[in-house]
């Protein structure tokens, strides 16, 4: 029986590989940015969609969102980073890499600590560009204007976020109406973990994933802040902070720099290959985040079904309801969905890159439900998710993927829901 069940697991990790395209390691070889997992910026590029079958209509959209590109979400990196590399060039303890990155620290120090957790220009225009994506892919729901309502954290990051899309979408059609509201309110359908939402919930944790069991299988190379400490430091004897979050500080840095404008920064002290090599296993530990929060996310799971079933019965006259939140939402709310079939918990940890890439919950990464009504029947609609911009596979049954009935669809994720309430 266990075997049955290991050959059924390979079988659904394989499928769930086919559906994403090119393997993980093969996307990392195309584009080796997207090892820096989520700080990885949203690409602003148009997807090739599968045409609706015949006779159906996109009538509404259902959507979540990542905030857009912003400056590191705590000071504490900055503030360590000032701090280290003063008194490593007042005692000449800096390389002469380190001596040139130490300049061009210092010279952007006050629009980094100034900035911090703030969105960049880059991300209103991640925003933008999806909102009028969405808009020229699926003419059909907004042509004729209607009513939209936007959600948002509590977040500065995420409000100017939401702000973005909002005013691009009525830029392509001035007769869409859109309330835009940041509330306690409405946070159970946005960021429901948020300490300020006035409903609270206890969800059980999920078990851990099934790989850490076997993690002393996998082998990784951990030498790389190391190699990078010496890259900037002659020593380190003296200096402050601990000397194990020196390396780590220099790549979250690094990984940050191009959601900043302010590629280059480092010089040559750290490469995409670096980062790419150490992939796998920071994707591992996203992994074991994204899935343990997943039980959290069924409060967004349950206002997505919700709304959408209120438009698809007629008695909300809704064209889009546009959520806009954070990695620690949109991550887990992936596998709660089993999205590319992120829900798949193998347990060899090799395959984890094969049901879930970090990158997947970049910035400004967004899921996007599409409805479709079938014009000679009302009552038959089906729905296509849309993860980044592309079709995305579901564990809903279907004989018609990308698209899904979405009689299947509510009854499945319901069950979910209600299975672990």
């Amino acid at each position: 029986m266990k075997r049955l069940v290991s050959v059924i697991s390979f079988v659904l990790i394989a499928l769930a590989t086919w559906a994403q395209g090119a393997s993980a390691l093969d996307q990392l070889k195309a584009d080796p940015k997207k090892a820096y997992g989520n700080d990885y910026p949203y690409q602003q590029v148009n997807r090739k969609l599968t045409k609706a079958p015949k006779g159906y209509k996109p009538f509404y959209i259902s959507h979540y969102a990542r905030h857009g590109s912003r400056y590191y979400w705590s000071d504490q990196l900055y503030k360590d980073l000032d701090t280290l590399l003063t008194v490593a060039h007042q005692k000449h303890q800096l390389t002469q890499e380190g001596e040139a990155f130490y300049s061009r620290f210092m010279a952007a120090k006050d629009e980094l600590m100034t900035g911090i957790s703030e969105l960049t220009q880059l991300g209103w225009e991640q925003h933008q560009f999806i909102a009028r994506t969405m808009y020229n892919n699926f003419p059909e729901v907004y042509k004729k204007g209607g009513n939209v309502l936007a959600i948002s954290s509590l977040s500065g990051r995420c409000v100017i976020s939401m702000s973005a899309f909002c005013q691009e979408l009525v830029q392509c059609n001035p007769k869409i109406e859109i309330r835009e509201q940041s509330s306690r309110f409405t946070l159970d359908g946005v960021v429901p973990t948020d300490g300020q939402n006035p409903v609270k919930h206890n969800f059980p944790k999920p078990n851990k994933p099934r790989y850490e069991s076997n993690r002393d299988k996998f082998r990784s190379d951990n030498s790389l802040a190391d190699r990078i400490v010496s890259r900037v430091f002659t020593s380190t004897e003296g200096l402050p902070g601990r000397p194990e979050s020196l390396g780590n500080n220099l790549i979250n840095l690094y990984t940050s720099l191009p959601s900043i404008n302010h590629e280059g920064m480092m010089g040559n002290i750290i490469t995409d290959q670096e980062i790419v090599d150490r992939w796998e296993a920071s994707n591992l530990g996203s992994y074991s985040w994204v899935f343990s929060g997943q039980y959290n996310m069924i409060p967004i799971l349950e206002d997505i079904l919700k709304k959408a079933d209120a438009v698809v019965n007629g008695s909300s006259d809704r064209i889009s309801d546009l959520r806009f939140g954070h990695d620690t939402c949109i991550g887990p709310l992936t596998v709660l969905m089993g999205i590319n079939g992120a829900d798949l918990d193998p347990e060899d940890p090799y395959e984890v890159k094969n049901i879930y890439q970090n990158w997947e919950t970049c910035k400004a990464s967004n899921i996007q439900l599409v409805f479709y009504r079938n014009k000679k029947n009302s009552k038959d609609v089906l729905v296509k998710c849309l993860l980044n911009g592309e079709e995305a596979k579901l564990p809903v049954p279907t004989e018609s993927y990308p698209y899904y009935k979405w009689s299947d669809f509510k009854r499945f994720y319901q069950d979910r829901c209600d299975s672990v309430k």
